[in-house]
């Protein structure tokens, strides 16, 4: 074993037992590499990486790669998820070099941490137009002995390259964006055919579903609703969507959803969630409640863990395959079901002798028939015999480490769908996640951000801090308990204390004090999970509205004001951004007052939340005088709900099923 067998991740775990001679990222590998005068390797991964497993085998494995890695180099393994501030910093090292970028991500640092060059996957030997991962290194070694001027110019082009990165956004003002106009030019490029951003590979892109979505709800524009009913639908009817066990995969590599690269991720579903909860109210289309219902299927069966939060992920291969847990052939399903069922099961889930996939079938509806009741019914049964038949099946490994970021994600998505599916069970599951990372992974007033069998990763970073405030405020949302509320405006304090930049104004993704880098980064545009300064800005205005003080709001509108600087030059990237303007600009307080509102409680939960801000109101003196309802509260009765926007509040309502009409007709 090296030195990863007493780590926290199971990614680098995975590593314990390679004749590399890895280090963890620490103070210590770069005090060996001043001593040794050699070069840092560094290696970022994460446990369901297809590709990192591929390098992993081909060379950490090998002894003689290994021992040259251990002659030239000193060799860090990182895990992507648990160290995000790392795997940013070099990725957009790896981009100044004019390089896409990916994992496994392939680093060569100066022994201050400076990078000098890189790459991703590299094969043993020459080829996919890539060299041989052994000649990279000894050509780099060489160089970084006997060239050393040329490493420090590499070195200091890249150092100024990230620091150009960190410019300030602000510093002007920018015209307020032009919602419908950004809304138009996405929708322009999504794919007519299959949904999505046209070509391939296809991720599903949550953030601009939503504008979209939000878009189509404020405007009623056609072609937007249409984009994100046609994206939903296809990924749903697709194989990146699993028919069996729920839950959908990272991506699609081609255009039309079918081949998906088989990972299955925490944050993907969380954000998945609740589009398709919102989409399958909104059309009545039972497939998408089935996509919904079965996310949540996956996360209770799959990925929630003893502690009562979710795993990160279950990996893309299995056996050393990728999707061999879940593909299928006509053999298997014969065998399994029988002729006639097998027949009709492949009928419906594109089944063919050939397969549609390396002599395989991944399941899918893409451009197969929909069922009538009665096969529906039989396929339901068919396909819960497949599920069981699959769970005997060598799964894929699950990374059952604790993000604090991603629980908040799917926290927030499993309360806020909760009510408008009606589904309480699922407020449940919330509610389990969230006492779980609030108190077992606290860190002073903050948090932690990776939890695994008692260890933790501390500080928490700035969406551990954005995710959890916002699935506190859809758990307050959600019950009326106050402790949450509390939750939510505790850790957005902590975020503008210890995350805000003084020259941007925007957050850090770590502390200032505690990342030993070439820069702290700033991002504000989103990734793969939207970028903590989007989410912090709609949390600072759902707490302006539940707190009613003008000083509050001045806050959220001030931090938005700098955050669309940034957005305006880069607007696809913003969608985080950009929805919490919509709901700063379009956003709609619902205010629950009197001893029975829990019906008129219900009924917004119904609604969808997007631009809709719940005030609880227990006590009428609660409210600020100067809070437009303050009036109208204190003469609620028992129970009403009284609807404001911009200063001014419309007649109460009285009934709870009147709720939805009066938003749509007040305005």
């Amino acid at each position: 074993m090296n030195r990863l067998k007493d780590a926290a991740s199971p990614y680098l775990l995975q590593h314990r037992d390679n004749p590399v001679d890895w280090w963890e990222w620490s103070e210590e590998a770069f005090a060996e590499a001043k001593a040794s005068r050699r070069p840092v390797l560094l290696s970022v991964g994460y446990a369901a990486c297809h590709w990192c497993h591929v390098m992993a085998h081909e060379s950490f494995e090998d002894p003689a790669t290994a021992a040259v890695m251990n002659e030239l180099f000193v060799n860090i393994k990182v895990d992507r998820e648990e160290r995000p501030d790392i795997d940013h910093v070099y990725m957009n090292a790896l981009h100044s070099l004019g390089e896409q970028g990916g994992w496994p991500l392939t680093m060569f640092l100066d022994s201050d941490g400076a990078p000098f060059w890189g790459g991703t996957y590299f094969p043993p030997e020459a080829r996919y137009g890539r060299p041989g991962f052994v000649s990279v290194l000894r050509q780099l070694a060489t160089v970084h002995k006997q060239d050393p001027d040329r490493i420090r110019r590499n070195a200091d082009a890249i150092r100024g390259a990230l620091q150009q990165s960190l410019a300030d956004p602000g510093g002007q003002a920018v015209p307020e964006p032009d919602l419908d106009g950004i809304a138009h030019g996405i929708a322009r490029r999504f794919d007519r055919d299959h949904g999505g951003l046209g070509g391939a590979p296809k991720f599903p892109n949550p953030g601009l579903i939503e504008l979209l979505w939000r878009h189509a709800a404020r405007s009623g524009d056609d072609d937007s609703r249409q984009m994100v009913n046609r994206t939903l639908t296809q990924m749903a009817r697709g194989g990146i969507h699993d028919h069996l066990g729920g839950g959908f995969a990272r991506y699609a590599v081609d255009e039309r959803w079918l081949v998906p690269h088989f990972e299955k991720m925490l944050y993907d579903n969380a954000q998945l969630l609740p589009l398709y909860a919102l989409e399958a109210q909104r059309s009545g289309d039972p497939l998408l409640f089935e996509a919904a219902e079965g996310i949540v299927a996956w996360l209770r069966r799959d990925m929630l863990l003893p502690e009562g939060a979710f795993a990160a992920s279950l990996d893309a291969d299995s056996e050393g395959e990728e999707g061999k847990f879940y593909v299928w052939t006509v053999s298997e399903l014969v065998e399994l079901l029988g002729p006639d069922d097998a027949a009709l099961f492949a009928r419906h889930y594109d089944v063919e002798p050939g397969g549609n996939w390396e002599g395989h079938a991944i399941l899918n509806r893409l451009e197969t028939p929909d069922p009538g009741s009665d096969d529906a019914k039989r396929l339901a049964a068919l396909r819960q015999r497949l599920l069981e038949q699959r769970a005997r099946r060598i799964p894929p490994g699950r990374d059952d480490k604790i993000l604090a970021d991603w629980n908040g994600l799917a926290i927030a998505a499993l309360a806020r769908s909760a009510g408008l599916l009606a589904r309480p069970d699922w407020l449940d599951l919330a509610s389990r996640a969230f006492h779980f990372v609030s108190e077992s992974m606290a860190d002073g007033d903050g948090l932690a951000h990776s939890y695994r069998q008692g260890r933790r990763i501390v500080p928490g970073f700035a969406l551990d801090h954005a995710a959890m405030a916002d699935a506190a405020l859809a758990l307050h949302d959600a019950t009326g308990l106050r402790h949450y509320f509390d939750a939510a405006a505790a850790w957005s304090r902590h975020l503008d204390r210890h995350y805000r930049t003084q020259n941007s104004g925007l957050l850090r993704m770590t502390r200032a004090d505690s990342a030993a880098l070439p820069v702290i980064p700033q991002p504000s545009h989103d990734d793969a999970v939207p970028n903590a300064n989007g989410l912090h800005a709609t949390n600072l205005l759902r707490i302006a509205a539940q707190t009613g003080r003008a000083e509050d709001r001045t806050h959220a509108d001030r931090f938005i004001a700098i955050l669309l600087a940034a957005a305006s030059r880069a607007p696809m990237a913003h969608g985080s951004v950009l929805n919490a303007y919509d709901l700063a600009r379009n956003g709609v307080e619902i205010v629950l007052a009197g001893e029975d509102r829990a019906a008129f409680r219900q009924a917004a939960l119904a609604m969808p939340f997007l631009t809709t801000m719940l005030v609880d109101c227990p006590d009428p003196a609660g409210l600020p005088g100067d809070h437009p309802a303050a009036a109208y509260a204190r003469q609620a009765g028992k129970g009403a709900a009284f609807i404001c926007r911009h200063g001014r509040c419309l007649p109460p309502v009285t009934e709870p099923n009147r709720l939805a009409e009066a938003i749509a007709s007040g305005w």
